[in-house]
Formats: C-alpha cells, structure tokens, sequence
C-alpha cells in the first residue's frame, strides 16, 4: 500500500470494512443484553474481555443525521472483528451502554502520568 492510499480507501463504510477484513478483522460482532457476540463462533464477551484498536465515523453525503460508526475489536482470546452502529441519537442502547463501559475500563488502564511500572512494586 503506498502512503496516504488509506485516506481514500476509508472514505466509505464499504471500502473501510473492506481495509479492515484484509487486515484480519473478520469477525462480526453484535452486541445484546448479554454483551458483545461474535456472530460466528456465538461466544459472548464482557467489556473487560476486548479492547477497540480503532474507530471510524461516517455522516451521510446528504443527510448529517445520517451518521454510523465502526469499531474494530480484538478480543482477549484473539479474535478480531467488526461491530457497527447508527451513530448519535439513533444508536442502538445496548451497543451505547457496552462501548461507554469498555471506554472506561481502557481508562482506568491507562498509566498514570509520572508513575512507572518499577513504583507500583
């Protein structure tokens, strides 16, 4: 891929699940009260359970209201995937409340600014 191809290839939400099921982002995943499923394999997974290595957003061409966002998702026992969702006031709740609660885990797990991992000992 030379430099910069990503920009254009990613414009879309087709090109850009494209770029990513290359990249071995094939799993697709939904989420439900129980918590995020891969579609596939039908396991469940908590919020503790993924980490989001990215996001991207996307807004219609003639409507801004009509906006999307994608995560790709890798989960701990190495599964990587695709969840996708209505971006704003008509996103799904449950995929709302599941993606606020992995926000705050990734957080928490951030280090703290001045702190090595040599002081916590």
């Amino acid at each position: 891929m030379e430099p910069n191809s990503g920009k254009i290839e990613m414009r879309t939400l087709s090109s850009c699940l494209s770029k990513l099921k290359e990249d071995g982002y094939i799993e697709n995943f939904m989420v439900n009260e129980y918590g995020l499923r891969a579609l596939d394999s039908e396991k469940y997974y908590t919020p503790a359970e993924i980490k989001v290595n990215n996001f991207f957003r996307f807004e219609g061409e003639s409507d801004p209201g009509d906006s999307s966002i994608l995560y790709s998702i890798e989960t701990n026992d190495g599964i990587k995937g695709t969840l996708s969702d209505a971006f704003g006031a008509y996103g799904d709740e449950h995929v709302m409340q599941f993606m606020t609660s992995v926000e705050e885990i990734m957080k928490k797990n951030l280090p703290k600014p001045g702190i090595t991992e040599s002081a916590n000992l």
